[in-house]
């Protein structure tokens, strides 16, 4: 039986970055969130995520992402991972897919470009070869959409966080 009197429940500082820090995946599995992703949020309350680091972005493409959501990448360069949640029986628009796809361009070496191409497919597309190093995928039936990167301004404004 549970003595409720003698119960002690602690909620720190650290078991709250604890807890900020965990990221549902595609089968509603808590992971602990590795650190360089960021959050943001678009128009219509769509959740964007966006990769730093090699093993961001491979926790982005390969755990986190279902095989709804779409995952975006600036084409020929290097660049983070960028993955636009989808929810069940929804579709984003044109305006969210462009969005996304200008902050996967801002995510990328090409954020000071103009106009650049970048990859979009679904998550269920996005693949890792075998014995390659942290942040390489393969994907398949891409299509290619044509952005501005963001300007810090902009990104800034729909960033969750509101870090910079």
């Amino acid at each position: 039986m549970l003595d409720r009197e003698n119960l002690d429940v602690r909620w720190n500082a650290s078991d709250a970055l604890r807890y900020a820090s965990r990221m549902t995946d595609s089968r509603g599995r808590a992971h602990e969130r590795p650190a360089g992703i960021v959050e943001y949020r678009l128009p219509g309350d769509w959740q964007v995520l966006a990769g730093r680091t090699d093993a961001a972005n491979d926790y982005l493409s390969l755990e986190l992402a279902g095989p709804r959501d779409l995952w975006f990448h600036i084409r020929g360069m290097p660049g983070g991972h960028v993955v636009l949640r989808v929810p069940e029986g929804l579709a984003p628009d044109r305006a969210t897919e462009e969005l996304a796809a200008a902050i996967a361009a801002y995510h990328s070496k090409a954020r000071s470009a103009g106009t650049v191409a970048v990859s979009c497919t679904e998550g269920r597309n996005v693949s890792k070869p075998r014995g390659t190093k942290p942040g390489t995928v393969t994907i398949r039936k891409e299509r290619v959409l044509k952005v501005w990167p963001l300007s810090d301004e902009v990104a800034a404004g729909w960033r969750s966080d509101k870090r910079g």
